[in-house]
């Protein structure tokens, strides 16, 4: 049986791929390559640092899609949002003791310093620039109150802090928006000798109050012992008025034939042996008289 030889060559050179084809794909490839390379998008809350061939532009890119030089420009995004930056601080307070604490602050980087911050510190200007500044504040703070102040006036020593951190960072583009002292802790010397004063001001406190509430007592009794003497002083004085009262008009009363009539009505036919000299009856003395007995003469 014979083979066709050009049959089968003919064959052969169809399976083969065409130069021109291949040519079209790698352009489009290229292409493809070179537009996704030209363009970039910049995330909501962030501001784009654009480095050409390196070198850091003053002009950061907004939100949303920007058109860049491909392979010569790159874009670093930079978060502008609020950011928590939580960490333990030790200190010494103004009474030298030793005080840890928790602490939080929440800050943003301003969109415009950017570029700046990129350029002198870099992404990571948390660990290299706010750390430290945020351990330096607090100890300076910390060293102006005593132990029994930091807990007491808690919120005047964030307050310092927070202007301490705004003074230092700002420069840079670093906002501080909140601070917060998370908790207080001291050594275990120093918070039983706390709570053993705060007994102290408890019972002194109770104590007080106890006498407080003695006086009030006493006070009380006296002044119902005040007002009941008050009482009987008005009464007895009330009554001796009516006693001279009734003296005054029983003596207004009285008049010479009332005496008369009543010595009269009272008379037991004895005649009074002194008399005064309005005829009245002035002393009544006993005077017993014996008579002589009857028969015999002197």
């Amino acid at each position: 049986m014979g083979v066709n030889v050009r049959e089968v060559n003919g064959n052969n050179m169809a399976k083969k791929p065409s130069f021109k084809g291949v040519k079209w794909i790698v352009i489009g490839a290229a292409a493809i390559f070179v537009a996704v390379n030209s363009f970039t998008i910049v995330p909501a809350g962030n501001t784009g640092v654009v480095l050409t061939l390196g070198e850091v532009s003053a002009n950061p890119l907004s939100e949303g899609f920007h058109v860049k030089a491909p392979f010569v420009q790159s874009v670093e995004n930079m978060s502008n949002k609020i950011q928590v930056y939580e960490t333990p601080a030790s200190a010494v307070s103004k009474d030298l003791q030793t005080v840890s604490s928790s602490i939080a602050v929440n800050y943003r980087l301003v969109s415009d310093k950017s570029p700046d911050m990129y350029k002198n510190v870099g992404v990571d200007y948390q660990t290299i620039l706010i750390t430290p500044v945020v351990q330096e504040c607090m100890k300076s703070a910390t060293a102006k109150y005593n132990a029994e102040q930091l807990i007491t006036d808690r919120e005047s020593v964030s307050n310092e802090v927070k202007t301490a951190l705004d003074s230092k960072l700002n420069s840079y583009g670093i906002y501080i928006e909140k601070f917060n002292i998370v908790n207080f802790d001291f050594s275990a010397e120093f918070n039983t000798a706390i709570e053993a004063k705060q007994v102290a001001e408890q019972n002194l406190l109770k104590t007080k109050t106890e006498q407080e509430q003695a006086k009030v007592i006493a006070n009380t009794e006296a002044e119902k012992k005040v007002i009941a003497a008050k009482a009987d002083a008005e009464a007895i004085l009330k009554q001796a008025q009516a006693q001279a009262d009734a003296n005054k008009l029983l003596e207004e009363s009285l008049s010479n034939k009332v005496i008369a009539y009543e010595q009269i009505q009272k008379w037991d036919g004895v005649m009074p042996k002194v008399t005064g000299k309005d005829g009245g009856l002035l002393i009544d003395v006993n005077i017993d008289d014996k008579a002589a007995p009857s028969g015999q003469n002197d």
